[in-house]
């Protein structure tokens, strides 16, 4: 069994190729039961989350005799992490034999979800956002941030990018790290509304237990791509956007049983289930349309799936 560290994922992988990878995972009959969430209580009342993860397929992989492949992801998200200067969230991630069930590898949890989670995003943004898209908001400055960020630069021609967080400081630093790489011009702001009327698309990673981006402050034309709040007491838009917006989702299972985002709106009435327009899914499969015309506003809600999990960790495996 090999032990594939978080260095020789970064150094195995590229945005464009990831993304093509989950374009062909979405487009295949993959297994990807709805993720076991488990809280932990703990006496600070600052309660943590496990999340346990678990695909499988049964195709064979490309030059070998190896025949399919299974998956489970465990994770933790302490939110209160950042106050020791560690990461929310962090995992483990087992790829096994679906053929014999024996351990093939295991991977560093984290960062497989960095990268198939900022994938994620970029793959949806392809079909969702304008293909003139040049500016981008980001909302927050923790891990993933600085992926997603990259992820979007990957399918868009993202030139500009703005980033606002809660503690100005972290967003002051995360823009230091990035300005001027990979040819971005990134500033820090502290004017949220600002910001997001300016931008072409918009990118939420937060555990914000209310609305940071309202309806009221999204352009004509722009795309917002909520990837925080992964339980349903959370939530990063009012009803407001996603009443402005054609939705989209990564799941439907996922998202109307884990996504604030959604499950709030439709349990007051505001929305139904049957306003979300398409999955990743349906989209990857050119069974539904994404982004119809010029000025419309579109929002996609991400709240992770198996099926990327598993689609990264093989990509890794045969490559790293």
């Amino acid at each position: 069994m090999r032990v594939i560290t978080a260095a020789e994922i970064n150094g195995s992988l590229t945005f464009r190729d990831l993304v093509e990878t989950l374009r062909s995972a979405f487009r295949a009959d993959v297994a990807a039961p709805v993720r076991h969430q488990h809280t932990i209580a703990r006496p600070d009342g600052a309660d943590a989350a496990l999340l346990l993860m678990p695909a499988w397929n049964d195709f064979a992989a490309q030059g070998t005799s190896q025949r399919g492949y299974i998956g489970v992801k465990i994770v933790s998200v302490f939110p209160d992490n950042a106050m020791l200067s560690k990461p929310s969230v962090m995992g483990t991630y087992m790829l096994m034999s679906g053929q014999t069930g024996e351990p093939l590898a295991v991977m560093d949890g984290q960062a497989i979800t960095l990268w198939r989670t900022a994938a994620a995003s970029a793959l949806a943004a392809g079909y969702l956002a304008r293909e003139d898209s040049k500016r981008l908001m980001m909302i927050g400055a923790g891990a993933l941030s600085p992926y997603l960020i990259r992820a979007h630069a990957a399918v868009r021609p993202i030139s500009e990018v703005l980033i606002w967080n809660r503690t100005p400081s972290a967003a002051e630093k995360l823009a230091r790290a990035i300005n001027g790489r990979h040819g971005l011009t990134v500033r820090a702001t502290e004017d949220l509304e600002g910001g997001v009327r300016g931008a072409d698309v918009i990118s939420c990673a937060t555990i914000s237990p209310e609305p940071l981006v309202l309806g009221d402050w999204l352009s004509p034309g722009s795309h917002l791509d909520l990837v925080g709040a992964f339980r349903p007491d959370l939530r990063e838009s009012d009803d407001a956007a996603v009443t402005k917006a054609r939705l989209f989702v990564d799941t439907r299972a996922g998202a109307l049983s884990e996504a604030g985002d959604l499950v709030q709106p439709i349990a007051a009435g505001v929305i139904s289930a049957e306003d979300i327009a398409a999955d990743l899914s349906e989209l990857c499969r050119g069974e539904k349309a994404g982004r119809r015309f010029y000025d419309q506003v579109t929002l996609f809600k991400s709240t992770g799936t198996a099926i990327e999990d598993l689609a990264a960790a093989i990509h890794v495996f045969r490559r790293a």
